[in-house]
């Protein structure tokens, strides 16, 4: 449901110029999805939705893809800059870093979003992520090699 209501949300600003959480509930239990403010403001944290300006006077949501996507390109930077080599340990993926960038490291592999990756530890130059389940760590592994390049 999370899915469907955010996707609606995503398409009701691209249709419409929204100003307000209001007018948004009010658009989405329109079309079926009855809401919270609660929610609404979840959802609009969660989906990294801003408000522009229309005309100099009036504002809307929309969603600020071109920075996620530059930003984004920035953790595989960081990733590609401190990546030495990794390692499976049954459910976890321990990643070796150039000394003192395993929190960058792992800062970019927490941002990045990778499916399967639970979350990461990181010391000095080393990072421990932890993996859904084992038989979800080969594709997590050769996602990070992708991204390596």
């Amino acid at each position: 449901m999370k899915m469907e209501r955010r996707t609606k949300i995503l398409e009701l600003i691209g249709q419409y110029p929204i100003e307000t959480q209001e007018e948004l509930a009010d658009r989405l239990e329109r079309a079926g999805f009855p809401v919270t403010q609660a929610t609404i403001s979840r959802d609009i944290r969660e989906l990294k939705l801003t408000k522009i300006s229309v005309d100099g006077v009036h504002q809307k949501y929309a969603q600020l893809q071109e920075k996620e996507t530059n930003l984004a390109q920035k953790y595989i930077r960081v990733l590609q800059d401190g990546f030495l080599s990794m390692d499976q340990a049954e459910n976890l993926l321990v990643i070796k870093t150039i000394s003192g960038m395993a929190m960058a490291v792992a800062a970019a592999i927490d941002n990045l979003e990778v499916p399967g990756v639970v979350g990461c530890i990181a010391g000095d130059d080393t990072v421990m992520c932890a993996i859904h389940s084992v038989g979800e760590v080969p594709a997590v592994m050769a996602k990070f090699q992708k991204l390596m390049g």
